[in-house]
């Protein structure tokens, strides 16, 4: 996960793709800098904000089974023992509902004091993400995934979502897609056994390619390939 997979945009602020840190391959920082009003650049550093939109990047899948929690990050508090950072956990976001808006605090990134507003994000398991988002009744993506009602913002299929096919459904998928293709390019040897040319192969490898990268997801429906 070396490329860029979160786009987070504080209201009013210009977007942020490229996290600050990033602990491990599937977890990251984005520090957004405090308003500093005494700065000759004034509002330009930062503006005071209460929201955050955080959504995957465009042509962004993450791997199955997963979804993004995100997070509030605050520094550990000395008086009460506390050496960690804190993790408010806001939410998530994932297959079904790229994109969601979270409640950071009225007026976070205020000039009151120099330490950044930090989010974290995490690649986790998506029925976790979806369980604390039901408990802690996080918009419609917690009634999706718990009442079963609808599959909008589900985060996780539920019952009446379609299942996805099995590797051996997707492989007969593969090659009927191949043999379509491939049978109007046969011919036949003198002892009429047919044959089909290498390159009416490797035509149809780039085709198929071509589709994937257009469209991943055409092999799971159940229309004629």
């Amino acid at each position: 996960m070396s490329q860029p997979l979160f786009g987070l945009i504080p209201a009013g602020q210009p977007v942020i793709i490229s996290p600050t840190e990033a602990p491990s391959p599937t977890s990251f920082l984005y520090a957004i800098p405090p308003t500093n009003p005494n700065s000759p650049l004034g509002s330009a550093i930062s503006k005071p904000f209460g929201h955050v939109v955080v959504f995957l990047l465009p042509g962004v899948v993450l791997p199955p089974g997963t979804a993004a929690a995100i997070y509030l990050v605050t520094p550990p508090s000395p008086a009460l023992g506390q050496t960690a950072p804190n993790f408010k956990f806001l939410g998530g976001i994932g297959p079904g509902k790229e994109s969601a808006i979270f409640k950071v605090g009225p007026g976070a990134g205020t000039g009151g004091g120099n330490e950044n507003v930090v989010i974290g994000v995490s690649v986790e398991d998506a029925e976790s993400v979806a369980s604390r988002m039901a408990a802690a009744g996080t918009g419609p993506a917690a009634a999706a995934a718990t009442s079963g009602n609808g599959t909008e913002g589900a985060l996780v299929p539920v019952s009446t979502a379609r299942q996805q096919p099995s590797t051996l459904v997707l492989a007969q998928r593969i090659i009927k897609n191949a043999f379509n293709f491939l049978s109007s390019y046969t011919g036949s040897t003198p002892g009429q056994m047919e044959v089909v040319p290498l390159k009416a192969f490797e035509e149809w490898w780039k085709k198929f390619e071509s589709k994937v990268r257009t469209d991943p997801g055409f092999l799971e429906r159940d229309d004629d390939q």
